[in-house]
């Protein structure tokens, strides 16, 4: 390395995403406006809608075009198996930057080309596991699967989750240094892996996601959702438990959701008391945030989610499940819920429409726990690691001497 403690190192990213609206693009963009405050050599390479270069200070950006064989994995995430074509060019750029290490953030087809070009050049390799793939790969094949009898299904989804999980686990042997951002995932990861993985949460703008946005009076109630409207995210339980507020006599309410997938037609169909916003970004996705008197996020494949936070820095709290990274986000009782399951989701989401007077202190708490995490901290960490790392992969260290490293970053407290 360049310096002591990460300063002066040179970085090449290889994101999954950038341009898209999702917690990977957002960390992404984040991690290299933090190089460039820190005025570190840092060279970014993605894919996006074409070919382009743009340097800023210390930072230079590559967007690669996806081909003709691109297929989606969802409605606005794509994989290019001939995106290897871009092999020589970028390699010969990365050579030339000369990194002390390159950084990549999943098995994508850009994550992939980073993998390959780091081990041709012998530069240490580092990812980060930022998606669930064997509980997506469960997720996605439960209703196709549920036409066979039931115990085939259920004995075929835990194949396939078994066999997906396999897979991700040989792709994350090769790095030499990994982040997960919780800490089951942490401590998965090393121990299948034998690598040390280090814990990478997550910050938030609270600029831009805040309080001070809210300009709608409190009736009635907003429940709000944020994110992919598909199998993963576990949306239609949404529609559950619309339907057990109704049950209970609840009338005063509405469903505000912000997003687009696959499962969207089905909650339109279903969900009676629903206003669906599409996509939002900016200004309006701000204000909606603000807006919303409760956010509910049943998602149980999410490795941190990024909304539940952006809805705690609004000053909204939230109802998480139990299963998942964002129960290491809420504080039970004090900025959100954490559910077990249906039941509880509905006790705590009719908890606050009744109890009204919970709302206030609750928004303060979320709020306030916003407020204190920090992507400076975060990425001040990363560094710190990779400097680890440049001693070579036996002096790397454990988990639990990283979180030391990092200490204070991932809860905030």
């Amino acid at each position: 390395m360049r310096g002591s403690d990460g300063e002066g190192i040179r970085i090449a990213f290889f994101p999954d995403a950038y341009n898209e609206v999702d917690g990977i693009a957002n960390t992404s963009r984040h991690f290299e406006a933090f190089a460039k405050s820190r005025e570190l050599e840092f060279l970014t390479v993605h894919a996006g809608p074409c070919k382009e270069t743009v340097t800023a200070g210390s930072v230079t950006r590559v967007q690669l075009p996806r081909g003709p064989l691109s297929f989606p994995l969802d409605r606005t995430h794509k994989y290019d198996p001939a995106f290897w074509r871009h092999y020589r060019e970028v390699a010969s750029l990365v050579q030339d930057f000369n990194p002390d290490v390159v950084q990549i953030t999943g098995p994508s087809d850009v994550g992939m080309l980073g993998a390959l070009i780091a081990h041709k050049l012998s530069v240490p390799l580092a990812a980060t596991w930022q998606t669930n793939l064997h509980q997506y790969a469960r997720s996605r094949l439960s209703t196709p699967l549920s036409l066979l009898p039931k115990s085939l299904s259920v004995k075929s989804l835990s194949a396939v989750e078994r066999w997906t999980l396999s897979a991700a686990m040989r792709f994350y042997k090769i790095p030499r240094l990994l982040f997960a951002p919780n800490p089951e995932m942490a401590t998965l990861l090393e121990d299948r892996t034998g690598k040390p993985c280090f814990l990478m949460p997550h910050s938030v703008d609270t600029g831009i996601f805040s309080p001070h946005f809210r300009d709608r009076e409190n009736c009635p109630f907003r429940i709000g959702y944020v994110g992919r409207l598909t199998a993963e995210k576990n949306v239609r339980l949404l529609a559950q438990i619309e339907q057990a507020l109704l049950a209970r006599g609840h009338r005063d309410f509405r469903f505000v959701i912000v997003g687009d997938g696959a499962e969207g037609k089905w909650l339109r169909k279903n969900i009676r008391q629903a206003e669906f916003t599409g996509i939002l970004t900016g200004r309006d996705l701000s204000r909606e945030f603000a807006n919303m008197d409760l956010f509910v996020f049943p998602s149980e494949t999410d490795t941190f989610g990024l909304v539940v936070l952006e809805a705690l820095a609004s000053g909204v709290p939230a109802v998480v499940s139990s299963v998942g990274g964002p129960k290491n986000t809420v504080q039970h009782g004090k900025t959100g819920y954490i559910a077990n399951n249906l039941k509880e989701f509905v006790a705590f989401t009719d908890l606050l429409l009744t109890q009204r007077d919970l709302l206030p202190p609750m928004a303060l708490a979320a709020r306030m726990y916003a407020l204190s995490t920090s992507w400076e901290r975060i990425f001040e960490g990363m560094c710190r690691a990779y400097e680890r790392c440049s001693c070579g992969a036996k002096a790397v260290p454990s988990i639990h001497e990283l979180q030391k490293l990092n200490s204070g970053v991932y809860a905030g407290r």
